[in-house]
């Protein structure tokens, strides 16, 4: 079997298989990282709101993605496990303490809050009036975009459907009718804010 470590790394030492003493055979392997956009997080305006998400390990993901995505802020509410489980950062490997986020009960509650102070809340979910989101990546201005993520089983609480200005969701091609939740969230994240600032380069001024 071969397989390859970074150096001085001590996963190295055995087989993940067999768990027998390892040999190299080659160099130090090379980490390779992609180098941080020129954009930067603060110029996307773009947020969440997770209502109930059930799985730590999902929004761990989220907390991620989000990173690396240019989400301004995350606000978590209702049953949304936040950073302070430390089980959270087995999946957001320490983005949890890069992104801005708040906490509250009553995720329809918190809609109104942001509906209220003018934000625009769209929803990543299904039914008769969503439309796919490669059909409204192009609608993305100010004043800031929330977008609404719900429970993995039941979906986008009602009430803060009611809320939403758009529905969107990822066309599905397959047997199954819908992704991951975590999964779902970075294909439309980076949809989202690759248009915002995309749209904002191309603004006078």
């Amino acid at each position: 079997m071969r397989f390859p470590v970074l150096d001085q790394d001590d996963l190295g030492k055995t087989c993940p298989v067999c768990r027998a003493t390892t040999t190299t055979v080659e160099g130090p392997y090379e980490e390779y990282e992609i180098k941080k956009s020129q954009a930067g997080s603060d110029n996307t305006g773009i947020e969440v709101l997770l209502d109930n998400i059930r799985s730590i390990y999902n929004v761990g993901a989220f907390f991620r993605t989000a990173d690396g995505a240019g989400i301004r802020r995350i606000h978590l509410c209702g049953l949304t496990p936040t950073p302070a489980n430390s089980r959270l950062a087995k999946t957001a490997l320490g983005a949890q303490d890069a992104v801005a986020w708040t906490y509250n009960r009553n995720g329809l509650v918190a809609a109104q809050n942001l509906n209220n102070s003018g934000y625009r809340l769209w929803a990543l979910e299904g039914g008769e009036k969503s439309l796919p989101l490669n059909m409204v990546d192009q609608d993305i201005s100010d004043p800031p975009i929330v977008l609404v993520i719900g429970n993995e089983i039941s979906g986008v609480d009602p009430g803060i459907l009611n809320l939403c200005e758009r529905i969107i969701h990822i066309p599905m091609y397959g047997v199954k009718s819908s992704l991951n939740a975590a999964v779902s969230f970075g294909i439309a994240a980076y949809t989202l804010c690759f248009s915002n600032h995309h749209q904002h380069s191309r603004l006078p001024g």
